[in-house]
């Protein structure tokens, strides 16, 4: 096998903020497996706190792949458990290359990758489309473009928060789930947000402190009525016994988790522990996303809208209409285009 990488970048239509930060352009490392004629495609999203913090960073990453390789794609738990080793902090990187293997098998055996994993495309929940922090009057416009999705996720955890969730229920009837980011200081503050948004029919609040407190998140359940869900909080499995009666369910998300074998691993063991799970993402493109919803039929809720607020997605992939999943029936991902535009270099 044959392992290369290039840089895309793509930008939202809209400055996306949330109560940590404000994407204006998103870099990413699309890299490729080839073997025996058949390329596997995967995507690594690089941010701030993993990876190194930039795209450049998983060519480093790359250089020590390649001897992991070998000859054989169907040895994928050999090769993640080698890269674990020694790449233990480069999640996005493994990521991606958890996906490309994926699809280079999909593709050897001619299967989409839902068929790998043993999962009708018929199971698939409807996903949420995301509203980031902005005015009034901005988020209202952006709560327009949204119409025709049932459900809505609407950044929170800054001041004013409550006023921006009320004027969103009182122009939508969509589903609304609340996404904090850690933004409320304390379990104090949090408790008293959550009650008050209480009236606004909202379905769940997704980490609504700083990870790294699980007693706060636990006391915010018990005070609470909203269903409470954990994001920064639960990277891999390894982080889930712990938050066993501190939260309702937890958002995966391939990058975080370092990639689909991982994410199926925490779906489980969420299940098992009493737990919902929601499949999310980062600021990427179809191209993860796609394999991302290609495990989507395991769970409660989807939040793999990303792709939609890009102006300049270089893939064409996953499909959402009215909020409906729509997995590709082709082999590996079902997806093999990439535009010239989204090009700014390769290695």
């Amino acid at each position: 096998m044959r392992i290369s990488a290039e840089i895309i970048t793509v930008h939202p239509r809209h400055p996306f903020a949330t109560s940590q930060d404000r994407t204006v352009e998103s870099q990413s490392a699309v890299i490729r497996i080839e073997h025996e004629g058949a390329v596997g495609v995967g995507e690594a999203k690089v941010s701030a706190d993993a990876c190194g913090g930039s795209a450049e960073s998983v060519f480093d990453h790359l250089a020590g792949v390649q001897g992991m390789l070998g000859e054989d794609p169907f040895r994928i738990e050999q090769i993640l458990g080698d890269l674990r080793r020694d790449l233990p902090d480069a999640c996005c990187t493994r990521a991606g290359i958890d996906i490309a293997l994926h699809d280079l098998c999909g593709k050897l055996l001619g299967v989409p990758l839902y068929r790998l994993f043993g999962l009708s495309p018929d199971s698939a929940p409807r996903t949420s489309y995301t509203i980031g922090i902005d005015t009034i009057h901005r988020m209202l416009a952006k709560l327009q473009q949204a119409q025709g999705y049932p459900i809505l996720k609407l950044k929170v955890g800054v001041p004013g928060d409550v006023e921006l969730v009320k004027a969103a229920r009182d122009r939508t009837q969509a589903v609304l789930r609340l996404d904090a980011n850690g933004g409320w200081k304390n379990a104090a503050e949090a408790i008293e947000r959550i009650n008050q948004l209480e009236a606004y029919d909202i379905e769940l609040v997704e980490q609504p402190i700083p990870p790294g407190n699980h007693d706060g998140l636990r006391e915010i359940r018990e005070r609470t009525r909203i269903p409470i869900y954990a994001d920064e909080d639960a990277r891999t499995s390894a982080d889930l016994p712990a938050l066993a009666g501190c939260v309702d369910g937890i958002n995966v998300k391939l990058m975080e988790c370092g990639g689909l074998r991982e994410a199926v691993r925490m779906i489980h063991v969420a299940h098992g522990l009493g737990m919902q799970v929601m499949l999310g993402c980062m600021v990427e493109t179809s191209l993860s996303l796609t394999a991302a919803a290609h495990l989507s039929p395991l769970v409660e809720q989807a939040d793999l809208d990303s792709h939609l607020l890009l102006r300049d997605d270089p893939f064409d992939g996953l499909k959402v209409r009215e909020g409906r999943i729509i997995l590709p029936s082709g082999a590996g991902r079902g997806q093999d285009h990439l535009a010239q535009r989204g090009r700014v270099g390769s290695a």
